[in-house]
């Protein structure tokens, strides 16, 4: 997807629940590091719903404490035993809200990330619009957006929704989409009816990042403290995750995503 040098930023909107879009992320990240590659997850949601809540980090600094000149980077940056890294940008609390319309201090916190990412091949980013439908850092803006989708007709609506919002927010960009919950057959139709309508109405291209199918090992995996391609290497879900995580580190992918027709969904 990006053409430029590393890092890599992927932030990954959802209209799946929140428990199945941390499962992707915190599987992904694995899939990414088997792989080769330095991960860092970025819990950039409001609240206790991101992906740090479902992977049981204690009470810790974040980004915004770095910005604030309260905490070293190092020091809000936690390893997981699955191998990638996860780095809370705020707490989402009313407090850092009202800190961050100070234009200072939101830069302060934009650069504290910028720094982050320059640790890291790839940033994964647990993301969501806020009331104005922006993205709290603009390195997200100018990096890969990637919409998470399931076969589910409530699902497709809300995610063809945050493409209008982004659209409207952004301007004519790509955006990537990827169906979890659902076979091959079932993500290829979902993506197939939102490129056409995305390109028929909105003149948006919108890019396939792939699929991954409901697999209970995905769920023994987490109650085990571990990723499923390294629990269940042969599962279908693994299989999946590791296709995923050749697409996302691919030089060839990143480079010329943008620029790409619709392809099948794997």
């Amino acid at each position: 997807m990006l053409a430029g040098p590393k890092p890599r930023i992927f932030t990954f909107l959802s209209a799946t629940p929140d428990d199945e879009k941390s499962a992707m992320l915190s599987n992904l990240g694995a899939s990414l590091v088997r792989a080769g590659n330095q991960v860092v997850l970025v819990d950039a949601r409001s609240g206790s719903r991101g992906v740090s809540s479902r992977l049981e980090l204690p009470h810790c600094g974040t980004l915004f404490d770095v910005a604030r000149q309260e905490r070293a980077l190092n020091d809000v940056i936690h390893v997981m035993p699955q191998g990638f890294s996860v780095a809370m940008l705020t707490r989402g609390s009313r407090r850092d809200a009202e800190e961050l319309t100070e234009l200072p201090k939101a830069r302060r916190l934009a650069n504290a990330f910028d720094l982050l990412a320059r640790q890291a091949d790839i940033l994964l980013v647990d993301g969501e619009l806020d009331a104005a439908d922006a993205l709290p850092i603009p390195s997200l803006s100018n990096g890969e957006i990637v919409v998470q989708v399931s076969a589910d007709a409530n699902s497709i609506t809300a995610a063809y929704s945050l493409i209008k919002r982004l659209n409207a927010q952004l301007g004519r960009r790509p955006f990537g989409i990827l169906v979890t919950g659902a076979t091959d057959q079932e993500a290829q139709v979902v993506y197939d009816n939102m490129a056409k309508a995305s390109n028929r109405y909105l003149a948006v291209q919108l890019s396939s990042l792939g699929s991954v199918p409901e697999d209970e090992h995905v769920k023994r995996a987490a109650r085990l403290g571990r990723s499923v391609v390294d629990a269940f290497p042969l599962a279908g879900a693994s299989v999946a995750f590791r296709r995923l995580a050749g697409r996302v580190a691919a030089s060839e992918m990143t480079a010329g995503l943008r620029a790409m027709s619709a392809v099948g969904v794997n």
